[in-house]
C-alpha cells in the first residue's frame, strides 16, 4: 500500500510540476526572439551574476529535461549565446544528463520495474538484446538530435540498462549535438528558427556517427546469426547441461 501511495504522489507531483512551468510565464521567455531583443540587457546580467547564473541555468534544464518539457533547443541556443560555445556545451551537458537521469529513474520507479516483473517471460530476448548491445543503441539515438531526448529517457527507464551505462551514454553521445547548438546559439541573431541550424550536412554528419556507432552491434548480430550456439541440438533447442548424456 505504501509502495503505491509513494507512486501515486510522485506521479502527481510530476504532471503538477510539469503543468505549472509549462503554462506559466517561464514558458514565454523560452524563445528565439527574446534573444534577439534583449541580447546586451541579458548578456549583461549574466556577466553581473556569473555564478549565480551558472546555477540557476543548470537548475532550469534539470527541471526542463526530467519534466520531460519542450525548451531544450532554445535553452541550449540560450547557452551558447550568453556563455560561449565551450563553457554552454559544458553546463548544458551538466543539466541535461541530469534531468535525463530523473526522467530514467522516475520512469523506471513508476512503472518499469512492474513492466519487467509482469512479463518476465515475453520480455527475456529483448533484455538479453539490451545487456548485450544496450549501450550502442542508446549511445547511438543520442548522437542523432533529431530523436527527442524525451520517449529515449522514458523507455530506457521500462528496460533493464543499468544506470551506469545510461549514464555514460547520456553524458557522452549529447555532446556533438550540443556542441553544434551552443556554436548556433553564438549565431543566433543571425537565425530565424532554431531548425535553420540542422542543415542537410549537419544532419548527414549525425547519421554518419550514429552508423558507426552501431555497426559493432550489427557485426555481433551477423556474427551469432551464422554460428549455432553450442550446446544447441539438431532441432535448434538448446540442450541444458543436467540433460545430455554422459559418454
Amino acid at each position: 500500500m505504501n509502495k503505491h501511495t509513494g507512486k501515486i504522489w510522485l506521479f502527481l507531483f510530476l504532471v503538477t510540476a510539469a503543468a505549472a512551468i509549462r503554462f506559466s510565464p517561464a514558458g514565454d521567455l523560452l524563445a528565439i526572439d527574446n534573444l534577439k531583443r534583449y541580447p546586451d540587457l541579458l548578456r549583461g546580467t549574466v556577466q553581473d551574476h556569473y555564478p549565480v547564473s551558472i546555477a540557476a541555468f543548470i537548475g532550469i534544464y534539470i527541471a526542463v529535461t526530467g519534466l520531460s518539457l519542450p525548451g531544450a533547443t532554445i535553452l541550449t541556443l540560450a547557452a551558447g549565446f550568453l556563455y560561449g560555445t565551450l563553457p554552454a556545451t559544458l553546463y548544458v551537458n551538466v543539466g541535461a544528463t541530469a534531468g535525463a537521469v530523473l526522467s530514467f529513474l522516475s520512469a523506471r520507479y513508476l512503472l518499469g520495474n512492474w513492466l519487467q516483473a509482469k512479463y518476465e517471460r515475453q520480455l527475456l530476448r529483448f533484455n538479453e538484446e539490451t545487456n548485450r548491445s544496450g549501450s550502442r543503441y542508446l549511445i547511438t539515438l543520442r548522437l542523432v538530435p533529431a530523436f527527442p531526448s524525451f520517449p529515449i529517457n522514458i523507455l530506457a527507464g521500462f528496460t533493464r540498462v543499468p544506470l551506469r551505462t545510461f549514464v555514460w551514454t547520456t553524458l557522452i553521445g549529447i555532446i556533438p549535438g550540443t556542441a553544434v547548438f551552443a556554436f548556433a546559439g553564438e549565431q543566433v541573431l543571425s537565425l530565424d528558427s532554431p531548425e535553420d541550424i540542422l542543415s542537410g550536412r549537419i544532419l548527414t554528419a549525425f547519421a554518419l556517427l550514429a552508423f558507426f556507432a552501431l555497426l559493432p552491434a550489427f557485426i555481433d548480430r551477423l556474427r551469432s546469426s551464422k554460428q549455432r550456439p553450442e550446446g544447441e541440438s539438431s532441432g535448434g533447442k538448446k540442450e541444458l547441461p543436467w540433460t545430455k548424456k554422459r559418454k
